[in-house]
This record gives C-alpha cells, sequence and structure tokens, in this order.
C-alpha cells in the first residue's frame, strides 16, 4: 500500500472483509462485542489487537477502517475518529495539556477553536495569540516550558495561509508539538506532515464527507501519541464516531480528490471573475497572485482551496442583501460540500467574539466566506453577479 497514489488510498486504504466478502464496506452497528471466554475479555483489556474490539466508544471495525484510510492518506502511523472536527481539536489540545503547561496558537482560529483554548486558560494552562503569518512573533512568543503550537494551515474564514515548516522548526527548537487543524487545505492539497507537523486535526463534516450529510472529526499522527496520549482521554470523556457516520465518511473519501479538485477550479474562476468587482472591497483567495502568502499556498498545497472570502461594500446591510438575493449558492454555516454555501461570519460562527477582535481578525461587517461546491461555474458566477447587482 505504500506506493499507492492517494486516489488508490482514497478507496482502498483499511478496507477489511467479513466472511460474506462484501464489496462496500460494512457497517457494524454494535456498541458491544462478545468474548470467547472470560480470559479473552481479560486479555483484551490489556490489550487489544487490530481486529480486537472491546466497546464502541473505544472502537469499532467501521470506524476502525476510517481511521486507517485517513491515516494512510495523511502520511500517519495512526489516527483516531471522533463525532466532530471540534471534538478532534479538544481532544488533540487538552490530552496533552496540564495546568502550568504553555501554547502558542495563531490568533486567526475558527470561533470554536477560540473558545477551546480559553477554556484551557481557565484550567490554568498559559495561552499566547500570534500573528500566525508572522514569523517573528513565533519566534518571541516560544518558551523553554511551550508544550504544544496549535494553528490553522488556511485560517477560517480570512484565508490567511501559514508557513508551517518555519513554524515547526520554530516549535520543535524549544521541543514542542506542532498540531496543525488543516480543514481547509484539505486531504487532497495536504502537505502537512511532510512540512513538519506532528499532529494533524480535520472536521470530517466538511470536505471528507462533502454531502452535508454528518459529522465527524479525525485526529491523526504517531502511533505513541494516538494510542498513549490522545485513545485513553478520547475513550474516557466520550467523543466517538459513530459507525454509521464512519461508513458515510468512507463513502465520502472514496470521491474526495475529485469533488476538492472540481471545487478549486471553481473557486479559482470564481475569485479571478469577481476581483475587482465594484461592489466589492476586496477577494480573499489564496490561488490569486495578488494573495499576500500566494507563494506559501502553492508551495505547500499547489492549489488556493475551495472557499473564497468577499468583502461587500457598504457593511453588514449590503452583504445581507447580497446573500439573501442569491439563488443557486445557500446560506449556511458549513463548508467543504459539493453545493455551494455562503457564510456571514461576523454574525455566525465568529459571532461571540468582541468587536475589537474581529477588527484585529479583518472580520468586517461586510465579510462574507463563500465555500465553492462542484456546481457549473458559469452558473455560479452569473448567481454571485445577480446578486451583487442587488446590492
Amino acid at each position: 500500500m505504500a506506493d499507492w497514489k492517494t486516489r488508490t488510498k482514497l478507496i482502498h486504504a483499511g478496507a477489511r472483509r467479513s466472511q460474506y466478502g462484501e464489496m462496500s464496506e460494512a457497517i457494524y452497528l454494535t456498541q458491544g462485542f462478545v468474548y470467547e471466554s472470560a480470559e479473552q475479555a481479560e486479555a483484551r483489556f490489556i490489550e487489544s489487537g487490530p481486529d480486537e474490539f472491546i466497546y464502541a466508544r473505544y472502537g469499532n471495525p467501521t470506524v476502525r477502517m476510517f481511521e486507517e484510510r485517513m491515516a494512510a492518506i495523511e502520511g500517519t502511523e495512526d489516527a483516531f475518529a471522533t463525532a466532530s472536527g471540534m471534538a478532534a481539536v479538544n481532544g488533540a489540545l487538552t490530552s496533552m495539556l496540564k495546568a502550568g503547561d504553555h501554547v502558542v496558537a495563531a490568533r486567526a482560529l475558527f470561533g470554536s477553536c477560540l473558545y477551546v483554548l480559553e477554556i484551557l486558560g481557565r484550567f490554568g494552562v498559559d495561552v499566547t495569540l500570534v500573528d500566525g503569518t508572522d514569523l517573528d512573533q513565533w519566534r518571541a512568543a516560544m518558551q523553554p516550558d511551550t508544550k504544544v503550537v496549535f494553528l490553522e494551515s488556511v485560517s477560517n474564514p480570512t484565508l490567511e495561509v501559514i508557513d508551517v515548516k518555519s513554524v515547526c522548526e520554530i516549535a520543535h527548537g524549544v521541543g514542542a508539538t506542532v498540531i496543525v487543524d488543516n480543514v481547509f487545505a484539505t486531504p487532497t492539497f495536504s502537505r502537512a506532515v511532510e512540512l513538519g507537523a506532528d499532529v494533524v486535526v480535520y472536521s470530517a463534516t466538511k470536505h471528507i464527507d462533502g454531502g452535508g450529510r454528518c459529522l465527524g472529526g479525525v485526529v491523526c499522527g504517531s502511533k505513541d501519541y494516538i494510542r498513549k496520549v490522545l485513545e485513553p482521554y478520547l475513550k474516557h470523556t466520550g467523543a466517538a464516531l459513530s459507525p454509521f457516520n464512519a461508513w458515510v465518511m468512507l463513502k465520502g473519501l472514496e470521491t474526495l480528490d475529485l469533488r476538492v479538485r472540481a471545487q478549486a477550479a471553481n473557486a479559482l474562476a470564481l475569485a479571478e471573475a469577481l476581483e475587482g468587482h465594484d461592489k466589492l472591497s476586496r477577494v480573499i483567495y489564496p490561488g490569486l497572485k495578488g494573495h499576500a502568502q500566494h507563494g506559501i499556498a502553492m508551495e505547500q498545497m499547489g492549489a488556493g482551496g475551495t472557499v473564497v472570502t468577499l468583502e461587500v461594500k457598504d457593511g453588514q446591510a449590503a452583504a445581507f442583501r447580497f446573500l439573501n438575493a442569491l439563488e443557486i449558492v445557500k446560506i449556511s454555516n458549513n463548508l467543504g460540500d459539493a453545493k455551494s454555501i455562503i457564510t456571514h461570519p461576523a454574525t455566525t460562527t465568529h459571532q461571540r467574539l468582541p468587536a475589537e477582535q474581529k477588527v484585529m481578525l479583518g472580520i468586517t461587517p461586510g465579510l462574507v466566506r463563500l465555500s465553492v461546491g462542484i456546481e457549473d461555474a458559469g452558473d455560479l458566477l452569473a448567481d454571485l453577479r445577480q446578486a451583487l447587482d442587488a446590492v
């Protein structure tokens, strides 16, 4: 399997079949497992093999297939699936931190990620936020006791692209573990592990499902980290992925590469067509040559991703008129779907942030986040243009 290309791994990695020889992966809808003897039960609780299961909160055959497939395509030794992307973020961070530890994180993060960092602060973890695009700030923030560095490889929603390789080198210089939330980069364009990341987290709810069907998350890393640090935390705190949701994610992975590449091509076409529009003050897309981190984006991902951020002139009222006039593009707060989705971050995903923090992060009243789907690019552009006319 090591020689297989990504598309092949997306379809076949981690597959296991029952005695019935089913083609599609089986859904094992069970919360418990039967032992042949009391001795076997005792042995499994001491140490379980890859095809030995105890309880669905600890592991499940369908979930294990998803975990092994994600580890294979991400290039890590192991993975652990969770009930949601935020369960993955929380587990990755909290499982290795205690009071007195120091975390350095990029300040441009999804609102719920910032909230998790706030919770850690309540429990005595010292958190320092930095401008993720400024390597000097990363260097200055490091301390001898810095335990974890956390960042989004592409920030939500302003699409800042962080130099993952350089940040990993800085963090490893003080012995810190680097956790990368790689949702916007997607498994298709991800090179986070190759660039030095120790742990990679995904909300599988996004591109991996790709059909707006169910929640899920996954943490990828070394076997020692996954099984000795993360697994004990997650299996006792209960963020288990449903076997049915794992099966949906397995099906989503089969078409992930095709979908994401089509979405990124659409995103680039829309960004180029809308750049300079008289109703927009900004078009933010890492694939545009004018993006501040365009070079890093191309080096790290080879593409600009599936999300375009637009800033509508004249603030929130104008942005709302734009959203309400759209016909094909739907208003929702998800992303990574096959359908095009648009969001107003200041009043939804990042609404709880103080006004001054929104200003610092560039989340203005006119900012909208467009997750580009796989519809016809011409139809999408026509829809966006007619909606801008309505502003």
